[in-house]
């Protein structure tokens, strides 16, 4: 399914790898602006698609059954194939982590590594039902997602971007909001990781209650066989590249490296 993405920066012309920055769930590529307007400066081609269900690809399918972490692997896979990527990182945040891994065991040409941030894992992510009924019931709630967006931040998010993550989210599909939530982040693709040849760096916010040091080591570095780097950004919660957006992108720069 072809995906809207907005794009900063250009090819220097040095062999610099793209990077192509996906999304949280319930986000869009606009929660990737602050650290691709810095990665731009710094001379790196920045690509953000709306993954399938979500921001300006929302009005995608209306069955539920089409929003598989495959799936949204396939669609950054046909627009990396589009866009005639040579060399490319991704770099996957949260949900858009496991998708990074699922389209790395691809092993797409040109796909030299990949970098998550708060990745959801490739095992079911640990939820309680109480609050998986919760999200469930939060869709199009712009007071529950309110609430969500300050439960999982550990600082206040400027107003500008605060307002953003709230639009983004109440404009996701509802059929991709329950997806995810009944399916996706059930999905168990650790079979696929035996695939993944690229060297994979992490990152998580050092406040985040849910995607924590120990889940990321159990259930990601432990299943992966060339982890370079596992960092901590300090006085982050769940919503890195939004609450710190410098360090995201010292992380990334790094990583690079």
């Amino acid at each position: 399914m072809p995906l809207h993405f907005r794009e900063r920066g250009a090819d220097d012309g040095t062999g610099r790898a793209a990077l192509v920055f996906l999304h949280y769930f319930g986000g869009s590529g606009r929660s990737w602006e602050p650290v691709m307007e810095i990665m731009a400066r710094r001379g790196f081609r920045c690509i953000a698609p709306d993954l399938r269900g979500f921001g300006e690809s929302s009005n995608s399918s209306t069955d539920p059954s089409s929003y598989t972490v495959k799936g949204m692997a396939d669609d950054v896979h046909e627009l990396v194939r589009r866009l005639g990527l040579k060399r490319f990182v991704v770099v996957g945040h949260s949900m858009g982590g496991k998708v990074a891994l699922s389209m790395a065991a691809q092993r797409p040409a040109g796909l030299a590594s990949v970098a998550l941030i708060a990745p959801s894992p490739p095992t079911p992510e640990p939820m309680s039902s109480a609050e998986r009924a919760r999200l469930l019931a939060s869709c199009g709630n712009a007071a529950m997602i309110e609430e969500t967006l300050r439960k999982i931040t550990a600082r206040p998010l400027p107003s500008a971007l605060f307002d953003l993550a709230l639009a983004d989210t109440l404009r996701a599909s509802a059929p991709a909001w329950r997806a995810w939530l009944e399916h996706g982040s059930r999905e168990d693709i650790t079979e696929q990781l035996a695939a993944v040849w690229v060297p994979a760096s992490i990152a998580i916010g050092a406040a985040d209650k849910n995607i924590t040091a120990d889940l990321v080591e159990r259930e990601i570095v432990a299943r992966l066989d060339r982890v370079t780097v596992v960092e901590q950004i300090a006085e982050s919660g769940h919503l890195v590249p939004l609450e710190a957006p410098e360090a995201t992108s010292g992380f990334i720069e790094r990583v690079l490296a």
